[in-house]
């Protein structure tokens, strides 16, 4: 089964930082360890909030916005989709992230829904 996992909250150090290189072997050594188990199917960090635009449609009229859709304390790092067996190995390997020990790893299902056209 598919299980999202979005991480919260995670300041990163960016290259140049002394502790990248540390961070950047941590978070290899985990996307390693999801594919020696084969579960490794997609692993994306994310760029800053201040990034986003957000796109909405309401009565037919597209309304294009600089920025996140809600205004929330918690920021959105990056996801990892793995195919696990089970929510415990989903569970087990979120604890295995090193983004957990400074963030929030949200783990869930993904949906399947019959007739999706771009389901895998």
């Amino acid at each position: 089964m598919l299980y999202l996992l979005v991480i919260y909250n995670c300041d990163r150090p960016e290259p140049g930082d002394p502790a990248f290189p540390d961070a950047l072997a941590r978070v290899n050594a985990f996307a390693d360890e999801c594919r020696r188990r084969g579960v490794f199917v997609s692993g994306h960090p994310l760029q800053g909030e201040h990034t986003a635009t957000t796109v909405s449609v309401r009565e037919g009229k597209t309304l294009i916005t600089d920025g996140p859709f809600l205004e929330t304390h918690e920021h959105l790092g990056g996801v990892y989709v793995l195919d696990c067996r089970d929510l415990d190995e989903a569970l087990e390997l979120a604890a295995l992230c090193p983004m957990a020990e400074v963030g929030t790893i949200e783990v869930r299902p993904v949906a399947g829904v019959p007739g999706l056209s771009h389901q895998a």
